[in-house]
């Protein structure tokens, strides 16, 4: 069992910054691939960015302007967002797969409950 916790989301001027971050439980965080996914009100959740063993991935949308990061040692998975804009305005979660990296959410096992992000324009 995984528990993800994600934090770091909040208001931001569009062309700001801001980093996400996904704090897991369990002593095989290693193990496991990360992913970031988005979604917002009567829309399927988006990817955005997925971290494993092998390298990472990041959604065309964000390319060039977010960056997935982990820190083994601290169980931890970062989002890094530069250059926001207002269509990045969603609730953000953090997800844990056995295996590799995927961009499909039904592919992942844990959910962490999400963090805001609003971009004002």
């Amino acid at each position: 069992q995984v528990q993800l916790v994600e934090s770091g989301g909040g208001l931001v001027q569009a062309g700001g910054s801001l980093r996400l971050s996904c704090a897991a439980s369990g002593r095989t965080f290693s193990s496991y691939s990360m992913g970031w996914f988005r979604q917002t009100p009567g829309k399927e959740r988006e990817f955005v960015a997925a971290i494993s063993w092998s390298g990472d991935s990041t959604a065309d949308s964000v390319k060039g302007r977010f960056t997935i990061s982990r820190d083994n040692a601290k169980n931890t998975v970062f989002l890094q967002m530069n250059n926001l804009k207002p269509e990045d305005t969603a609730l953000y979660y953090c997800a844990a797969k056995f295996g590799g990296k995927s961009a499909r959410a039904n592919d992942y096992d844990y959910w962490g409950r999400g963090t805001q992000v609003t971009v004002s324009s």
